[in-house]
Parts: structure tokens; sequence; C-alpha cells
């Protein structure tokens, strides 16, 4: 897959070494374009690195890896190049604040996927890769426990939806669809919660035990559109 990366700082570095390993071609394009050839080496991106433009016309995905708040800015004089092309959104719209890190969207109504898909709307967008550290992509092949990563995405197109799924599991990990972009702003807020456990000193996957492993759990077969004995399965 060709993909082109928008931006220089830690998930740029960690998402495209990720890609580079997986055997993806990479094209890293930055404000500094020095900045950009120097990480396109250091990921040993074969593509190496210059403008932002030039990234986005590279990708058949293309990386949005800025902060929150300058993405429309990077994303709106490169409308053009992106159409029909899939548009990853990792960012995460968040502030300090006293008790922890805050949202500077408005989960309901907003979110940074929304916004980018407003200022290039021939893109397809997709929320994904942003609920984990950076660090995490560093990882060959991410597993827990004997189980691979799952990384949530949301996504309009269907498109951009197989894209995603094609591309995460080419990373060793497990694709899990969150719906459409509407969705996007739930994504967000977890990434920001999930941010705040652990800035309180807490973990966050304790939160959010298997509902299959719960005693006295409801068979998957109850729920809406399950077509299975699933929880039987994870129980045995």
């Amino acid at each position: 897959m060709r993909i082109g990366i928008l931006g220089t700082g830690a998930m740029a570095s960690a998402l495209g070494g990720a890609w580079v390993r997986a055997g993806h071609e990479v094209l890293v394009g930055g404000r500094d374009p020095g900045a950009a050839r120097q990480l396109a080496a250091a990921i040993g991106a074969s593509e190496g690195g210059g403008e932002p433009a030039e990234a986005a016309r590279f990708g058949e995905a293309v990386l949005v890896a800025v902060p929150a708040d300058a993405a429309v800015p990077v994303i709106a004089p490169l409308a053009a190049e992106l159409a029909g092309r899939t548009l990853l959104d990792c960012t995460v719209p968040m502030v300090p604040g006293e008790r922890g890190p805050c949202l500077t969207t408005v989960v309901t109504a907003d979110s940074v996927a929304a916004r980018l898909a407003a200022t290039a709307p021939a893109a397809r967008v997709a929320k994904v890769f942003g609920i984990c550290h950076e660090s995490i992509w560093t990882l060959p092949r991410p597993a827990f426990e004997g189980v691979p990563l799952g990384v949530p995405y949301c996504a309009d197109d269907p498109a951009a939806a197989a894209l995603v799924a094609e591309l995460v599991a080419s990373m060793g990990c497990l694709p899990v669809p969150c719906g459409g972009l509407d969705r996007a702003g739930l994504l967000e807020a977890a990434a920001v919660f999930a941010i705040g456990v652990w800035w309180s000193g807490g973990e966050a996957r304790g939160v959010f035990p298997s509902p299959a492993l719960a005693p006295g759990a409801a068979d998957d077969s109850d729920a809406p559109g399950a077509t299975g004995d699933s929880a039987e399965a994870q129980r045995a």
C-alpha cells in the first residue's frame, strides 16, 4: 500500500515505522521538508520525504499526524490532492485540565474527523490509531496476553473502512469497526478518557473486562445482530 504521512512528530514516526516494517511504501510530508526527509531516513521510508502536497498526492491512504488544532489548517490547502484518497485521522482533541485532560470538541455533535470531512469533502475520512500511545506502534505486531491489539476505527465510506481493516491487519492487529463518522467523537472521547486514567495512575485496560467472562453473562446470541454461541465458546 502507498501511504503518505502529514507530520514529522512522534505519531508520524511510530506509525510510519510500523508501516515500513509491514512492507508498505511510505512518503513523509512536512512543513519543514528537511525534517520530513530526516524522519523518512530514520524509519527507512523507501519514498523519502518532502512537502505535504507530495505526501497527499502519493498515498492511497494519507495519515494526519499533526496536533488536533492544526489538522484543518493543514488539510484545507490539500483538499484537491486528497480527493478519492483515504484520510486517516489519528488526532486527539485534548488540552490539560486541573483534574486531567479535557476534550476540546463537543463529543455528541463534533469531532476532528467530521471537521476534516467537511474541509476535504472528496476525501474518504476514517478515524483510527488515536487510542494508543505512540510507543505501542513501535512494537512489532503488538499483542498483549496472547491477544492481538484491537484497533477501533470509524468510517462512512465502505472503501475507506476496507482499506483501514487491511492496513490494521497488515500490522498484526485486529480491526475493530465502530460505525460511521458520526461516532468518531466517541473514539476521541475514549482516547481522552484513557489518557486521564493513565494520568491519574490507573490502568485503563482493567476498566473493560470481557462481558463473556463475567459470571452469569448473557449469551452473545441474545445480543442484537449476533448469530451464534460465541459467548459459550469463549467461556469453554
